[in-house]
């Protein structure tokens, strides 16, 4: 065969820019037949929500971030009801327990804490549902499988008095905390919570470093506190300790206000996260298909900030940006997160915590 070069290279810059052509028309109708389905299952989706009528919302969030939040989903789907039955996460999840056993099941949608989703996945009580707004968060921010969305984070700090402690004297590292300078009661820690750190650590260090980290910072004899990270916190704003490891939208909110409170990261910085599910059993799918996308959406995130939390969705900061950004992060897994009870049991053997 003799090849014939093409005059002027006429011929074959027009049998390329053909096929260019063709491919480039083909990508347009493909992702135009793509929209237009989306555009078509949304609107299905609407329609037999108009039907359906209401959601049935099980949450751990006060009611007064819970009520504004329904509030405005109902302005923008009037014909929706939000029925919100509002308890700790503990409860809520024997309360779903005791309703499957019953075979009454009373929830279409939960958002509590990570610790919640396996021992609900693992019974079969929850539904795959994959948001459209799910291509704003980042993949450690939701279910590969479908099963959970991440409607916020609570990422955990060191917390300080800033009458107490001068910025350049704070500790940098994890390890900092063990030097004599923060020997005697000068860190409070939670008499439980404080486990999602060893968890944390022992996902980055391996069991025996973290536990033997654990264990030196037990020799530190810090001041053991019981009850919510806001109350070590308090204590700190008040003097009576200069540092606490805490959440950081509690710290923040406590630094907003004006208390002599401040934060830094340490790396990496452990993440809890607050999750979004689908119940497999849902009356009102459709319907609450519609919810879950509202949190997720710009409107829901830029809401959940105004409650004083740290919205997860990309594009929407928290208040102040730092909060989730510039630092390396390890988020709270949620296969360890079911393990918690005996995460705390360690934590607790470790501090001698009775």
């Amino acid at each position: 065969m003799k090849w014939i070069p093409a005059a002027a290279g006429k011929t074959g810059e027009g049998m390329f820019a053909k096929l260019f052509r063709r491919i480039l028309i083909g990508l347009f109708i493909g992702a135009n037949s793509f929209a237009a389905a989306q555009d078509t299952d949304r609107a299905v989706v609407i329609e037999r929500a108009k039907k359906e009528g209401e959601v049935v919302w099980y949450t751990s969030a006060g009611l007064q971030d819970s009520k504004p939040m329904a509030d405005v989903f109902q302005k923008d789907y009037p014909y929706i009801q939000v029925s919100i039955i509002r308890a700790g996460s503990g409860v809520l999840i024997n309360k779903i327990l005791n309703e499957a056993r019953a075979q009454k099941g009373l929830f279409d949608v939960l958002n509590t804490n990570d610790e919640s989703v396996l021992p609900l996945k693992k019974r079969g009580l929850l539904a795959r549902y994959v948001s459209p707004e799910a291509n704003f968060y980042d993949d450690d921010l939701k279910d590969k499988e479908g099963y959970w969305h991440t409607a916020y984070v609570i990422p955990w700090f060191l917390g300080y008095n800033t009458k107490m402690v001068k910025k350049d004297e704070l500790p940098k590292t994890y390890e900092e905390l063990l030097i004599p300078k923060w020997k005697g009661r000068k860190i409070v820690l939670g008499s439980d919570n404080g486990s999602l750190i060893l968890s944390g650590l022992i996902r980055v260090w391996g069991k025996e470093k973290a536990i033997r980290y654990f264990q030196q910072l037990a020799k530190q004899e810090p001041a053991i506190q019981a009850g919510a990270p806001s109350s070590r916190i308090q204590l700190v704003a008040a003097g009576e300790f200069p540092l606490t490891l805490a959440s950081g939208n509690t710290l923040q909110t406590f630094a907003s206000r004006g208390a002599p409170v401040d934060w830094v990261p340490l790396e990496p910085v452990f993440v809890q996260l607050n999750t979004i599910v689908l119940a497999a059993q849902s009356r009102h799918p459709n319907a609450t298909k519609l919810f879950i996308d509202f949190v997720l959406s710009k409107k829901g995130q830029e809401m959940i900030r105004s409650f004083h939390r740290v919205p997860a969705r990309t594009g929407v900061d928290a208040e102040p940006p730092r909060i989730f950004k510039g630092f390396k992060r390890v988020v709270q897994d949620i296969e360890a997160a079911a393990s918690g009870e005996e995460m705390t049991k360690l934590y607790n053997e470790i501090l001698n915590i009775r």
